[in-house]
């Protein structure tokens, strides 16, 4: 089990969002939380070392660190948005 960390940045983000797509987003916080990230992608370039994770339309942008199993959320955006 990790702990997730939200910025508040990154909770205004998700404030914005409608509540069909934050339910989702939520489900897949959860899903990180528990230690799935099945089909999560490790990210290049500026953001390497960061994944995401699929939300609909929208992307979790993270920073997983193993030796304390934290998750901090970076950015939440629709994906033309995100990178």
């Amino acid at each position: 089990m990790f702990k997730i960390i939200i910025p508040k940045a990154a909770f205004k983000e998700l404030e914005k969002i409608d509540s069909e797509n934050q339910k989702l987003i939520y489900s897949k916080i959860q899903d990180l939380e528990k230690g799935l990230f099945t089909a999560d992608k490790a990210l290049k370039g500026k953001h390497k070392g960061k994944f995401r994770k699929r939300a609909g339309d929208y992307r979790i942008v993270y920073l997983k660190e193993n030796d304390i199993l934290v998750i901090t959320l970076i950015r939440i955006a629709h994906r033309k948005e995100v990178y």
